[in-house]
């Protein structure tokens, strides 16, 4: 069956409506009907050609909340009606090491992306949320229980959310830890939300004096200018971990030497040209280490859906007709959105 999106057909052209198909519903499928897609930095980067590897025609979108109109006969987690969410991953090989711990974000076959991954279905990539449908294995698709009114406001929860979260749990962020989260964007107020939400002691780091009243009003406890040496200075030798979600290069130094004796700075953006080298004395003398990580597997995504659920956290969102993505995109570019775009899907009707 024909459905409306919105792609690009070229790196170079601006994204456009097009029709597309999705698959029958399989025995272990759930089809979905898309309400609200976040709009990802990732989606820009794919659609632009600026990671390599992007197949055309390209429908990006990995924030996906909507209602269930289909189920296979194998299906039972999931009825007609049902609200849920699709994330980043939509397969895996679920046989590996990774995969058997529900880490398929780490799958040692490649796990299969939202949009952009090899599937049979054609075109022989997958097409993303900028789309009315979508047919997923029910494997990978999650169960949402916020109330109707924060619906377009989850959907960044399916990415962002997940990519700070995973971090925040592994590294055993919570009571007693000071946490810093450096950049406050569509990554970062997650951060800040979610540390503070675990019960740590939160410092958010801007470039901008702008933003520190808003990091209070997510939940930091403290904020510190980063281009400030003295305000950087305090807090030496003082963090359990730090979250650094910015992609940009740069200096990692200065986030290193406030790290305490065994403390760690986690990456999670990929920036465009490789980050200076560390300081490696600074890692070796305090048992510091630099690590990063990778979104989210499965049933950690439901964990954080659940908890923020139960704790009332969601995204601070700007909501987009699907006819407004190429001037979206441009603001994202210059960080001129607080904190994520979300496409209202019922606009794709008018594509």
């Amino acid at each position: 069956m024909a459905i409306k999106a919105y792609g690009a057909f070229a790196a170079d052209k601006p994204l456009e409506a097009m029709d597309i198909t999705r698959r029958a519903v399989g025995p272990n499928d759930v089809q979905i009907e898309i309400a609200y897609c976040g709009v990802c930095h990732s989606d820009l980067h794919t659609v632009r050609s600026e990671w390599a590897g992007t197949l055309f025609p390209c429908v990006p979108g990995h924030e996906i909340v909507g209602r269930v109109s289909a189920v296979g006969g194998q299906v039972s987690r999931f009825k007609e009606g049902d609200v849920v969410g699709v994330g980043c991953l939509v397969d895996s090989c679920k046989h590996c090491h990774s995969c058997d711990e529900g880490l398929e974000q780490y799958c040692e076959n490649g796990f299969v992306g939202t949009y952009n991954g090899p599937t049979p279905d054609a075109p022989g990539h997958t097409l993303g949320g900028y789309s009315q449908q979508i047919v997923v294995k029910d494997d990978f698709v999650l169960k949402i229980r916020h109330p109707e009114e924060q619906l377009a406001a989850v959907a960044p929860l399916l990415c962002a959310g997940i990519t700070t979260w995973s971090p925040l749990r592994h590294w055993n962020v919570g009571p007693g830890k000071k946490v810093g989260i450096v950049g406050i964007g569509g990554l970062g107020h997650m951060g800040v939300k979610l540390a503070h939400a675990l019960g740590a002691h939160v410092v958010a780091f801007t470039t901008s004096e702008a933003k520190r009243q808003d990091a209070l009003d997510l939940g930091a406890d403290e904020v510190v200018v980063s281009r400030n040496e003295g305000e950087m200075a305090a807090h030496a030798n003082s963090f359990d971990f730090i979250l650094n979600t910015v992609s940009a290069s740069h200096s990692l130094d200065a986030f290193t030497a406030l790290l305490k004796r065994d403390g760690t700075l986690c990456l999670v953006g990929v920036p465009e040209h490789a980050h200076p080298s560390p300081d490696v004395a600074a890692l070796i003398f305090k048992r510091r280490a630099i690590a990063g990580s990778l979104i989210g597997g499965i049933a950690e995504t439901q964990e954080m859906l659940d908890f923020c659920a139960e704790h009332g956290i969601v995204s601070e969102i700007e909501t987009i007709d699907i006819q407004e993505i190429e001037t979206a995109y441009e603001r994202m570019q210059k960080s001129d959105v607080k904190y994520r775009f979300v496409i209202d899907s019922a606009s794709l009707a008018k594509a």
